[in-house]
């Protein structure tokens, strides 16, 4: 073949797509991604990696001078050449490669026979969507997708890879379509959106699997592991992605830390059952895979038919954690989330839930409102319990009709009652669900997920609807926006509060194809509800964290992280998210303590200082707040209003971790810098603390301050009688009603050096070690932390 540019627009915007002699390059500002076809027209992958000059790949290429031992030859005449032992884009089954292969599909004259063969590929300005899943998005300016052509004709099957280079985001996406072209059915049991195999030398020998697990209230926390021989990953087989095991995963050098070493990045724009997987060979080479879960999946092709797989997302950098993060960042900023949403600043919002359980009226809600308006918040949103019959888990999801009880002049009486206090409304919602207890299960039992002839499972006394019947998607289309309607609700936390089981629609042709189509109508519903209503921002949620996926942020602006609003919880929690997801994404708000998920209290600080490193929000009573805790809050709304847009869109750092038990957050925008010091557990007689800090210009000076906060009077217990001049007892009459007034200043520190002076670690004031107090000492105890705001002063020598 002869020298061809395929994308020569996309060269002036530093990357191509080149198919030179056979190879294939795809470069993006700073990565390549080369593959080959060899010559018996399957794909061999060269290199992901650094971005290299376009030139021979031959020195990258795998060696078949020697016959390997325990292989299997693919062709009679070319006994060197073994699938076993090639790195492979995408392979068949039944050729010689006994790695996992990424797809299954049986035909009725010869099983599991795929062998896939190069015929052809096509290219296209921009990216190209998927006929029923959400995919990334970009313009001709800002992505280029390659198609590749592979066949089997002998099984009348075609696959077609697709490749979307996102240049300036350093991402490059890929999925698979399955076309049947036989004269017979096939029935597709595994199609995995993306095969990549890797040569573990090129991440230092001793590569290393992050995954983000966990389980209700604790999810995405990171685990980091070195990678043995065989098989490892994360799955999901409840339905969604899950708050188990989260659908991104990294790969990384044994020596990566957060600012330095090779890493690869995977995630998956998917909402479903889901595999992610490593598997390491005997011949030096990691196969990563992901996709559709194959567990309890079937998809049956007639002559004729096509069935496409989620889109997965890889990215790498040599730049360590961060590298990659700041990658995964941009891209799902500018690529995934909806343009409506992307730069949009969400609100301050407060949120029911917590402090009124079901238990909600106009009147309640006002009372919390009046307060919230006055505190600065920007929107009030109604959760569970505002439809008739809801008083408990037990009934009314379904149904939409208002509790005349609760409103007796409707929702739209409360709307401009918010309206008049300054609040934007909101409202939360359970389309996916339906309670036994409710008008529409009563009228329409069978719309359920159900077993015929077993008794139904519930999960929090509910049903999951069945979204495979186009009766259910209309119903919950028209109802979701009828309520929008009639409303002037500006925001919706979209909720589901249990797993699937019970999987079998009468509305598909196969049991094996009810969890995915669900899921591929979900996002139907979804589009068709919110693109017509842009004014409207999306909060999708999921027991908190059960959904955080990319296919739910390519319709919503955030995703609440977790119904567990503990900070400590909270700093593995939005750290883990934090690899793979943007702050703006990350729904994170504050709650009394102690805290209902744990029982531990911990000070509203720190609830604060956690919190703003996301999309801030309120959910306790706010009536119980004292004196000096409502002027804290004041001032933390005010402060994160101030800042919204830096940590909302700033660049975001995870600093290594001095010690286990504390983290270093950092958000930076090129011009301003704000780092959060948070500390879990305090260690009697504690040495000083260095504070990193990243990104400063060397030469130009800084003033580093701590944020003002209040330190409460309460937390000393009978220490206060240290200070006072007469003795109190610490859980008596005087003392409590002091601290509703009074508070103390907690660690008023003040540095200032130039950019090369604070990369070092700025020495922080010391902690208390049992001797006094002072407005200057930091009173971190168990649990405390300080924002720290970086200034530019003035430029250096």
């Amino acid at each position: 073949m002869g020298y061809v540019r395929i994308s020569p627009a996309a060269d002036r915007d530093g990357h191509v797509i080149e198919h030179r002699d056979g190879t294939f390059y795809l470069q993006t500002a700073h990565t390549s991604y080369w593959f080959a076809v060899t010559e018996h027209g399957h794909l061999e992958h060269i290199h992901y990696g650094p971005r290299l000059a376009i030139q021979d790949p031959s020195a990258l290429r795998w060696s078949r001078v020697a016959r390997g031992g325990s292989t299997v030859a693919y062709a009679p005449e070319d006994v060197r050449y073994s699938l076993d032992t090639l790195p492979l884009e995408f392979s068949g089954i039944g050729q010689g490669d006994y790695r996992t292969s990424p797809c299954e599909i049986r035909t009725a004259h010869v099983g599991y026979d795929l062998d896939l063969g190069y015929r052809g590929h096509e290219v296209h300005a921009g990216s190209l969507a998927a006929r029923t899943l959400p995919t990334a998005h970009g313009t001709p300016a800002e992505a280029t997708t390659l198609v590749i052509d592979l066949a089997d004709e002998r099984a009348g099957i075609e696959v077609a890879l697709h490749y979307t280079v996102f240049a300036a985001a350093d991402v490059i996406t890929r999925r698979v379509v399955v076309r049947n072209t036989g004269p017979a059915e096939v029935v597709v049991e595994k199609l995995l959106s993306f095969q990549l195999d890797l040569p573990e030398a090129s991440l230092g020998g001793a590569p290393r699997l992050i995954t983000f697990d966990g389980a209700w209230i604790a999810e995405t926390h990171a685990h980091d592991r070195p990678i043995g021989p065989g098989f490892s990953g994360v799955s999901s087989s409840t339905g969604s992605s899950s708050n188990r095991h989260n659908p991104g995963f990294l790969l990384a050098a044994a020596d990566a830390d957060e600012d330095h070493g090779r890493v690869h990045g995977f995630n998956l724009v998917y909402s479903g059952n889901h595999l992610g997987s490593v598997e390491r060979g005997a011949t030096g080479l990691l196969r990563v895979a992901g996709g559709i879960n194959p567990q309890g999946f079937s998809w049956p092709l007639a002559p004729g038919e096509e069935f496409e797989t989620p889109e997965a997302v890889l990215a790498f950098a040599d730049t360590g954690f961060n590298g990659l993060s700041e990658r995964m960042h941009r891209f799902v900023v500018d690529h995934v989330l909806p343009a409506r949403y992307r730069r949009t600043p969400r609100p301050v919002a407060y949120n029911s839930w917590e402090a009124l359980s079901f238990d909600v009226s106009e009147r309640r809600l006002l009372k919390q409102a009046r307060r919230a308006a006055d505190l600065g918040m920007e929107l009030f949103v109604v959760d569970d319990g505002w439809f008739a019959g809801r008083k408990d888990d037990t009934a009314g999801l379904g149904d939409y009709a208002v509790d005349d009880a609760k409103f007796p002049r409707g929702l739209g009486s409360l709307v401009t009652k918010l309206s008049a206090l300054g609040l934007q409304a909101g409202i939360w919602v359970e389309p996916e669900m339906v309670n036994e207890d409710s008008e529409l299960y009563r009228t329409h039992p069978e719309w359920a997920l159900r077993i015929p002839g077993k008794p139904a499972r519930l999960g929090r006394q509910q049903h999951v609807l069945d979204l495979c019947n186009p009766d259910v998607c209309d119903y919950v289309v028209a109802s979701v926006g009828a309520l929008l309607d009639a409303h002037d609700f500006r925001y919706v936390k979209w909720d589901m509060n249990r797993h699937l089981a019970d999987t079998h629609s009468p509305h598909v042709r196969a049991p094996g194809m009810t969890a995915h189509q669900y899921v591929a109508n979900l996002h139907d519903v979804l589009r068709r509800i919110f693109e017509p209503r842009p004014h409207v921002l999306l909060e999708t949620c999921s027991s908190g964290g059960n959904r955080f996926d990319l296919a739910m942020l390519a319709h919503s602006a955030m995703i609440w992280a977790s119904d567990d609003t503990d900070p400590i919880e909270r700093l593995e929690i939005q750290q883990g998210l934090s690899y793979l997801y943007p702050l703006s994404t990350i729904s994170a708000h504050i709650s009394n303590a102690p805290h209902q998920q744990t029982l531990r209290n911990t000070p509203l600080s720190t609830r604060f200082n956690v919190a703003c490193f996301g999309v801030l929000g309120y959910e306790y009573d706010l009536e119980l707040l004292s004196s000096e805790e409502r002027k804290e809050v004041r001032e933390q709304i005010a402060f994160y209003r101030t800042h919204r847009d830096l940590f909302q869109h700033g660049r975001f750092r995870r600093h290594t971790k001095p010690h286990p038990d504390r983290f270093v957050w950092q958000v930076d925008d090129g011009d301003r810098t704000i780092l959060g010091n948070f500390q879990r557990r305090v260690v009697a007689a504690p040495a000083p603390d260095l504070l990193p800090v990243a990104g400063l210009e060397p030469e130009t000076t800084y003033r580093v301050r701590s944020k003002p906060q209040r330190l409460m009077i309460d937390r000393f217990g009978d220490l206060i009688n240290h200070v006072t001049p007469i003795r109190l007892d610490p859980r008596g009459v005087v003392l409590s009603t002091a601290a509703k007034f009074t508070s103390l200043t907690d660690a008023a520190e003040e540095y200032v050096g130039t950019g090369a002076l604070l990369a070092q670690g700025i020495r922080l004031h010391h902690q208390f070690s049992g001797t006094e107090y002072h407005p200057g000492i930091r009173m971190l105890g168990d649990h405390g932390s300080t924002l720290y705001v970086v200034e530019r002063l003035e430029e250096g020598p």
